[in-house]
């Protein structure tokens, strides 16, 4: 009997030590920056903690701890780089754009998870589903998208809408997390030959742009001249214009001028302007004016004289 009393004594103490060691190990938890915590009682959850430090809970069985991580996931899709090797799937990443083209497309998925008890609890893999709905996304866009678009200038536009696409499945699937950036790695044809065929095609349309543009440059460069030219042109119009208004409106003064004196002697106006029109109609002609008395006109040759006097007086000064 005391050997049998001494054996429950035991037994009780080593009970009683468990319970004291789980209640002092069990009773609390340390949550660190880069971590966050979901707190079950009975399997329900309770309590999302996010806050670092030191918390303290019933102990287990009654309450349990999991903890996460609250940095931002990579999820590789199409490859798999692991201790700096490369690893492709290319059944996964091959693809039929929207002009019936194949193509190989790999992309970079940044997520974190925000909310824990839905990643714990809503899903049996978040991770494969994430894939999953990763394929989906960018499959629908592809295919959706010219292979111009995917190999060369449109590849931002298609990470963008490969972002919302896969953003409003995992929001359907209600899995506890967020998608923060879509990034594609390579998209490529799936052979040599074919590469060659779409550079030559490439090739090609950067000539025949390069061509257009050039002949734009041409067009606008005959624009710009024949603009120039026609405002020149207008230019010299409005100042010949101009400039016959102001000389029409000078001999419109002339001739008001000239019509007051031939108001005052009509006679010797008259004169004049016969004189002065026969010397702008006749320049090189002399004008002689005679008086004709109905006797023998005399002519008294004045203009050779004329000419004839500097001969005189350059003799006379060698005298």
């Amino acid at each position: 009997m005391a050997s049998l009393k001494r054996i429950y004594i035991i037994t009780g103490l080593v009970v009683l030590s468990i319970i004291i060691i789980n209640l002092a190990i069990t009773t609390w938890y340390t949550v660190d920056e880069s971590e966050q915590a979901v707190v079950m009682t009975f399997g329900d959850v309770q309590d999302t903690v996010t806050e670092p430090g030191l918390h303290f809970k019933l102990p287990w069985p009654i309450q349990a701890v999991e903890k996460l991580s609250k940095e931002t996931f990579s999820l590789q899709f199409g490859y798999e780089e692991k201790d700096g090797e490369i690893k492709e799937f290319p059944r996964d990443t091959k693809m039929i754009t929207g002009d019936e083209n194949i193509v190989l497309a790999d992309l970079v998925v940044q997520w974190k998870i925000t909310d824990p008890p839905k990643f714990l609890y809503n899903a049996d893999d978040p991770n494969k589903i994430l894939y999953n709905a990763t394929s989906s996304a960018l499959r629908s866009i592809i295919g959706s998208s010219k292979i111009d678009d995917a190999l060369t200038s449109g590849k931002a536009e298609i990470e963008a809408e490969v972002r919302d696409l896969l953003s409003d499945l995992i929001q359907k699937y209600d899995i506890g997390i967020s998608v923060l950036a879509v990034k594609l790695q390579d998209v490529e044809l799936p052979n040599s030959e074919v590469r060659k065929a779409f550079t030559n095609v490439t090739d090609a349309r950067e000539t025949m742009n390069t061509k257009i543009n050039e002949a734009r440059k041409y067009q606008n460069q005959k624009l710009n001249e024949a603009e120039g030219e026609k405002d020149a042109i207008i230019s010299k119009a409005n100042g010949d214009k101009a400039a016959r208004i102001e000389r029409a409106r000078g001999d419109v003064a002339v001739f008001n001028k000239l019509y007051a004196e031939y108001k005052k002697s009509p006679v010797v106006t008259k004169d004049r302007l016969v004189l002065e029109t026969l010397e702008q109609v006749l320049p090189k002609t002399e004008i002689y004016i005679m008086n004709d008395d109905g006797g023998t006109m005399k002519y008294f040759p004045i203009r050779p004289l004329e000419k004839e006097q500097p001969k005189v007086e350059e003799g006379t000064k060698n005298e």
